[in-house]
C-alpha cells in the first residue's frame, strides 16, 4: 500500500477509489467511467474518480463545482462536453483538497475563473503538512489558484437561477462551502457529506465534527423532501438521507463526549468503541472507526491534528 503522497496523487483520492473500485493498485490515469446523471433542465452530476462535480449549463454557459483529480482532468472535460461544448465560463472550489481541485491548472489556463473561499486560496498557497497522511503537499502552481474569493457567500446568476455559495465554518476543513441551486432544487454539499461511509474530518486543515454537524444542519434547512443532494463523495442523496447522516455525526459526536466527560484517555476512547452502531454500514470503505474516534476526540479536546495510536497499545478482542 502507497504511504506517501504527492499533489499528483493526493490521499484523498481513497474515499472516491473505494467507494468505486476493487483495488488500490489500479493505475491512477487508467480510463475511468464518468456517470452523468441529469438533475434538472440545466444542472448535471457527473461522478468519476475523486469528489462528485456538478455543471451547470444553458444559455449563459457552463460553470462546475469542483474539479476532480488533476492526472483525469483531460477525462472530466470529455465526460462535460458531452453534456456542453461551450466553454467553463467558471468553477467553484468546495474546498482544498487534490481530489476537488485536481483540474483547476488547466481548466484555469483555458481561461475560466476559479471562485472559492478565502481560506482555499491561502491553503493552495503554500505547502501543507497532514499528521493524517504523513505527508506535505506542496503549493499548487498559480493558474490553480482562486481568483475570486469570498468570506460568507457569493451568488451566481447564470442559467436562469441564482446560485448560492455559502461559507460553512470550520467542517471538513476551514475553507468548505455548500453550493445551492433553488429553482433545480439541487445542494451540493461538497465534503460536508460522505454519504455511505465515516467522513474524513481534516483536522489540520482547521476542519471539527461540531462544524460539520452545523454544516449539515445548513443542508437540512435549505433542503426539501424534494431536493437532489450531491454529497462529495458516494451516490446522489435526499433530505432523508442528509438527516440520517446528520444524527449519525450528533450521536457519534455525543458518544465520544460521553467518554471525554469520563476522564477517558484517547486510547480508551477507542477502545471503548462509541462508533459501534455504525462500524459494520459506514465504518469498512475508507475511514476506520479508530480513525473517526480519534478526528472526534481531538476536534472536541482542542487538538488540532491527527494522532496515531501506538498499536501495542491498542485493546484487542
Amino acid at each position: 500500500m502507497l504511504t506517501r503522497f504527492s499533489r499528483k496523487t493526493p490521499a484523498f483520492i481513497f474515499a472516491a477509489t473505494l467507494w468505486s473500485l476493487p483495488a488500490f493498485s489500479m493505475a491512477q490515469d487508467k480510463a475511468v467511467e464518468y456517470i452523468t446523471t441529469t438533475l434538472s433542465p440545466t444542472v448535471t452530476m457527473i461522478k468519476g474518480r475523486g469528489g462528485n462535480v456538478a455543471v451547470s449549463a444553458g444559455e449563459d454557459g457552463v460553470f462546475i463545482i469542483d474539479d476532480q483529480l488533476e492526472p483525469l482532468t483531460d477525462q472530466l472535460l470529455a465526460s462535460i462536453r458531452t453534456i456542453s461544448e461551450q466553454p467553463i465560463r467558471f468553477v467553484i472550489n468546495t474546498h482544498y483538497h487534490g481530489d476537488h481541485v485536481g483540474g483547476n491548472e488547466d481548466i484555469g489556463k483555458s481561461g475560466a475563473v476559479i471562485i472559492a473561499h478565502d481560506n482555499i486560496r491561502v491553503r493552495m498557497n503554500r505547502d501543507e503538512f497532514n499528521h493524517f497522511l504523513g505527508d506535505t503537499t506542496p503549493a499548487w502552481p498559480k493558474e490553480s489558484l482562486p481568483v475570486v474569493t469570498f468570506t460568507d457567500q457569493v451568488t451566481l446568476h447564470l442559467n436562469g437561477e441564482s446560485v448560492s455559495v455559502t461559507h460553512v465554518p470550520h467542517g471538513h476543513t476551514d475553507g468548505d462551502s455548500i453550493v445551492f441551486f433553488p429553482s433545480s432544487n439541487v445542494l451540493h454539499m461538497g465534503d460536508i457529506y460522505f454519504n455511505g461511509l465515516y467522513p474524513y474530518i481534516d483536522l489540520d486543515g482547521g476542519g471539527s465534527v461540531q462544524g460539520m454537524i452545523s454544516a449539515v444542519e445548513l443542508g437540512m434547512e435549505l433542503a426539501n423532501a424534494e431536493t437532489q443532494v450531491i454529497p462529495g463523495h458516494g451516490p446522489l442523496s435526499n433530505l432523508g438521507e442528509l438527516t440520517a447522516y446528520h444524527d449519525f455525526l450528533a450521536a457519534a459526536r455525543d458518544n465520544v463526549q460521553a467518554l471525554i466527560d469520563q476522564g477517558m484517555s484517547l486510547q480508551q476512547a477507542v477502545d471503548a468503541k462509541p462508533t459501534a452502531p455504525w462500524d459494520d454500514t459506514l465504518g469498512k470503505v475508507w475511514i476506520t472507526p479508530e480513525q473517526l474516534v480519534i478526528f472526534i476526540y481531538n476536534s472536541l479536546t482542542g487538538v488540532s491534528q491527527f494522532t496515531a495510536l501506538d498499536p501495542a497499545e491498542t485493546t484487542t478482542e
